[in-house]
């Protein structure tokens, strides 16, 4: 079997999110029973494997994505910001997703992206991801160019492209219960690439993505899994305040996430809060996501807050899962260390 990262927000289809929950609440009920408290731990390593194991038609080989991009970074989900902004701009982020579930999804990257014309700038994103028994990691080498519609009106239209690298793998020697459908080890290096659009009129911007572009090879695995990989993106958000030297702003932002093997969907409505200081600043703020079937029932929702001072940022956000995970977990953690240096202002506001 193939298993794909999916965490809480893997949109799993009506008739996999029945079978999840009635698993839950039948171990729910024998945990409460004290003769079978000893098989808590074995309980939760099933449970894990169930979630993040499902028939072959899921193998997604996408990077899980949560808050990171509100880490002042919307780099990490669209090539065509590279290269704006003053700095050579340096994200490392961690991501631990359901504490207290014994291997459950975690995952490091590193992002950085800087300007190398005035119109012009290049980025890379790396990544360590594990979920139970599978693993992937790889980068993204990304270049974008940025043009200016209007200069009097701050409007300007960015394309951006990609090209990644992933290798997929199976961690069978792992396995605790032996699986007959994978005896050899079982692992693909994947190549595809990600196109985008970014278009910004004063302080409105908009941003369409798609990732993963090309069908990928199903001959590795020999299985009936989808081919496609393509999943499409849009983030689209509006800078309240009342004028450029302001010191407080208002920022909210929608994500939308698209992936067309199987037309499962899900939206990030979000609100940042900031308030300047000189060179420095603070943020504070608050995400819910939800499926696009079932607006009114998040599958997570929390808060998040930052600061940049000097050349040193920092952000912290934390995901409540809402769904019948909340009783087995405290919740997603996730830190973003940065830095920004070798200040040099452009000679071209779409690059500012």
């Amino acid at each position: 079997m193939i298993t794909e990262n999916l965490s809480e927000t893997s949109l799993f289809t009506d008739k996999k999110r029945k079978v999840v929950s009635a698993t839950i609440r039948q171990k729910r009920l024998q945990l409460k029973c004290p003769k079978n408290k000893h098989k808590m731990k074995k309980i939760y390593h099933l449970l894990l494997i169930f979630l993040s194991m499902h028939s072959l038609h899921s193998q997604e080989l996408s990077i899980p994505t949560f808050t990171q991009y509100l880490a002042d970074n919307p780099f990490v989900i669209s090539p065509a910001y590279a290269g704006i902004g003053d700095n050579v701009k340096i994200r490392m982020n961690g991501l631990t997703q359901w504490v207290g579930i014994k291997d459950a999804p975690d995952m490091q990257s590193l992002a950085g992206d800087m300007r190398i014309s005035d119109n012009s700038g290049i980025g890379v994103f790396l990544y360590n991801d594990k979920n139970g028994n599978t693993r992937q990691y790889g980068g993204k080498f990304s270049f974008a160019h940025h043009l200016i519609l209007d200069k009097y009106y701050d409007q300007f239209l960015s394309f951006g492209i990609s090209y990644n690298l992933n290798q997929f793998r199976l961690e069978i020697e792992n396995f605790n219960v032996p699986d007959m459908a994978v005896r050899d080890d079982r692992s693909v290096v994947n190549h595809n690439f990600d196109v985008a659009v970014l278009y910004r009129f004063q302080d409105f911007y908009f941003s369409f993505n798609a990732s993963n572009i090309l069908d990928k090879n199903l001959d590795k695995f020999n299985i009936n899994e989808p081919g496609k990989l393509r999943n499409y993106q849009f983030y689209t958000g509006y800078i309240f305040r009342e004028n450029r030297n302001s010191d407080f702003e208002v920022e909210p932002s929608a994500y939308v996430q698209y992936f067309e093997s199987d037309g499962r969907s899900s939206t990030d409505l979000n609100v940042k809060l900031r308030w300047k200081d000189s060179e420095d600043y603070y943020w504070a703020g608050i995400s819910y996501r939800f499926l696009n079937d079932q607006m009114l029932e998040p599958v997570n929702i929390g808060p998040m807050a930052g600061l940049k001072k000097s050349n040193f940022y920092f952000a912290y956000s934390y995901q409540l899962t809402t769904n019948e995970l909340l009783a087995y977990n405290s919740g997603t953690h996730m830190i973003t260390l940065g830095l920004d240096i070798f200040q040099g202002v452009s000679n071209c506001a779409c690059t500012f």
